[in-house]
């Protein structure tokens, strides 16, 4: 028995220790991957070439090379008390970022502070950048889900081997020692055995619950989300070029849980006058005319649109495209007529809506969980956050994305740090207290933390 107990040890170490320091250096950048999400996504991009409201943090540790390491942790765990002591680097970076105040984590121990620089590392060195010219767009992390389950059942069948090695080995100890030998077990009794199947059902269980949880965790949240939407609608020429407030369009925002999506009369206000776009001339503009029944070459709305005749509709819209092509060639003419006209059929219609005629359906791009309340016009009315602060700078987007992880630990931060606006708000009138703080000198500001922004039940149901 002591022999048979030594050498499947051996065997065990033989097997597990190769891998020991691999799953050490994956658990590390593991957990690196957590932190960070959790404490530094909200201000630093997650690619970490791209600056954010934080420099990217790529090649932090060879910026901090003339530095002990020592000073680069201490300036993670509390930059303002380096940058009240003087130091250099310190000193620099506040000044560079037009003195930012990056927040404190002196709760950080040396190895979580080594596992987010591992991290960091990582996705700077390892994780590729999309070439896309609307911006870099980060690439999916690989999915190593396949290799574990191969290592697993690879190990599995291993130790199984090695079992049944160990088993042979005793019944050899017994035979030379004259014990009398019990029936041998097959392969089949020990896998049906009790043991084996209660073992198979935890893993299966603790397993399932593992994926269930990731997927939960990770419902709605897909940062740099960025589909095709039915018409191709530029946030960089109306936000940005033409300077529409966002609360014009997405009217909700100030005034309701939801910012809503604006309806196609919202678009007429503007689109009555201009007909013909800057960059797709009549090919966009005229989805929003068929959609909604305006004829734009008469600039009034067709009676009695949704029963009307569709190739009656078609003759209406291929005369207004004919009428503003900009081509000359006949045919080229004909073509660009059939071409957009397809394009509005084909865009304005799908699995569950066969006529053009009707609303059009956006692909939604930002959908929190049902657990999860968040309320537009408590925040952009009450607290005054501007849009750029979570759905990044929208007018220079030609398409727009999920800006924002949406993670739980990045609305924790923003509460941690934003600063409630208590000037002329009369909605704070009520924090009395506060008021008289901070008229005193006794406190420089008030976060939403301190007014009950960390309290489950503001945020869940």
């Amino acid at each position: 028995m002591i022999q048979r107990s030594l050498i499947f040890r051996i065997l065990l170490l033989l097997v597990f220790l190769p891998g020991a320091t691999i799953f050490a250096q994956d658990a590390a950048i593991a957990e690196g991957s957590s932190l960070f999400k959790a404490n530094c996504a909200s201000c630093h991009n997650k690619n970490m070439k791209d600056d954010l409201t934080g420099p990217a943090l790529g090649g932090v540790e060879e910026r901090w090379a003339d530095y002990p390491q020592e000073d680069l942790y201490a300036w993670i765990r509390n930059s303002q008390k380096m940058i009240g002591e003087g130091h250099p680097r310190a000193v620099q970076l506040f000044n560079d970022w037009n003195k930012s105040v990056m927040n404190s984590f002196t709760q950080f121990s040396d190895e979580q502070i080594a596992n987010v620089l591992a991290y960091i590392d990582y996705q700077y060195n390892f994780v590729p950048v999309g070439d896309d010219p609307k911006g870099p767009v980060v690439t999916e992390e690989e999915d190593n889900s396949s290799l574990f389950l191969v290592i697993t059942i690879g190990l599995i069948g291993l130790i199984l081997v090695l079992m049944r090695v160990a088993s042979k080995l005793n019944v050899m100890v017994k035979v030379e020692e004259g014990e009398e030998l019990e029936p041998e077990r097959t392969l089949f009794d020990v896998l049906t055995s009790k043991s084996m199947i209660a073992t198979f059902v935890l893993i299966a269980v603790v397993a399932g619950g593992s994926m269930m949880a990731d997927k939960a965790i990770n419902l709605g949240r897909q940062q740099g989300y960025m589909p095709d939407q039915p018409i191709k609608f530029s946030h960089a020429t109306h936000a940005g070029l033409n300077k529409v407030d966002c609360n014009y369009c997405h009217d909700g925002a100030r005034r309701s849980k939801h910012s809503v999506i604006p309806a196609a009369n919202t678009c007429m206000n503007c689109h009555k006058a201009i007909k013909k776009g800057s960059t797709y001339g009549t090919a966009e503009l005229t989805k929003i005319f068929a959609s909604i029944g305006f004829d734009p070459k008469s600039g009034t709305y067709l009676e009695d649109y949704e029963n009307m005749d569709v190739k009656e509709i078609e003759k209406i819209f291929k005369t207004w495209i004919e009428s503003q092509s900009d081509e000359t060639d006949p045919e080229k003419v004909e073509a660009q007529v059939e071409e957009e006209w397809d394009a509005i059929v084909s865009s304005l219609t799908n699995d569950r809506k066969d006529d053009f005629r009707g609303p059009i359906e956006w692909i939604r791009i930002h959908n929190l969980p049902d657990h999860v309340y968040f309320n537009h016009a408590q925040h952009v009315k009450v607290g005054q956050v501007e849009c750029e602060s979570c759905h990044g700078k929208v007018e220079e987007m030609e398409v727009v994305e999920q800006y924002s992880p949406l993670s739980m630990g990045w609305c924790i931060n923003c509460h941690r740090k934003t600063e409630v606006k208590f000037d002329g708000n009369e909605y704070y009138k009520s924090y009395e207290n506060y008021h008289n703080q901070l008229s005193a000198g006794d406190r420089e500001k008030v976060t939403v933390e301190e007014i009950g922004g960390l309290e489950c039940q503001k945020c869940h149901y």
